[in-house]
């Protein structure tokens, strides 16, 4: 069964996907990497949500379109024709460069789904428990067919700021496909096989 997910999403229908489960996810959603984040964290969670002035239009647009939303770690490939922008591949980043980030932000924000690969820590696992979130994992290596999901680029943000891979690209997707491998319930597929790994290298060591 592949849990059919549209932006936005409802807190139920996170709760009712446990790691393992197939998703395809349509709606808008916005890309965001390292830089993404630290400036979300800077200027708008430890502000208490009164950003400066000048930050204060994306900082409004972020809240109502996070708000049950959600965050893709991705630095795409992308083209200009026409005067519109293009995806042409949009595979997944690893995600735990954002571990320090990413709970303040699924809190501040209502994420409900983060997207990317290699998985979380505790910290955004907790956060998904807490508030009703996931973390899903999108196949590494397949940016092209990814980006064959995305059906429109909306809008781009801080691009002058902070080049094409870290800028906030607000993308139109339609059954982009994920496997859920960090659910709300404190599983995490991730520090199972951690877990698991350790475990075993401690037993060949002791053999």
């Amino acid at each position: 069964m592949i849990h059919k997910l549209t932006v936005p999403i409802s807190d139920e229908a996170i709760r009712a996907l446990r790691v393992g489960d197939q998703v395809e996810i349509s709606g808008v959603i916005f890309t965001a990497r390292d830089a993404a984040h630290k400036y979300m964290v800077e200027q708008f969670i430890k502000t208490g949500g009164n950003p400066p002035e000048s930050e204060r239009a994306l900082y409004e647009l972020l809240k109502e379109k996070l708000n049950g939303g959600v965050i893709y770690h991705c630095g795409p490939v992308v083209v200009r024709e026409d005067g519109k922008w293009r995806f042409v591949a949009a595979g997944p980043t690893t995600s735990i460069r954002e571990e320090v980030y990413q709970d303040l932000v699924i809190e501040h924000f209502n994420v409900k789904a983060v997207i990317g690969k290699g998985g979380m820590g505790p910290r955004t696992l907790a956060a998904c428990q807490k508030f009703a979130a996931v973390y899903l994992h999108a196949v590494g290596g397949a940016g092209t067919l990814i980006a064959e999901r995305v059906v429109e680029v909306e809008d781009v943000h801080k691009l002058k700021e902070f080049g094409v891979p870290e800028a906030f690209w607000q993308i139109r997707v339609e059954g982009f496909p994920a496997v859920v491998t960090m659910d709300s319930h404190g599983n995490s597929i991730h520090a199972q096989v951690a877990a698991q790994s350790e475990a075993r290298l401690k037993a060949l060591v002791a053999a």
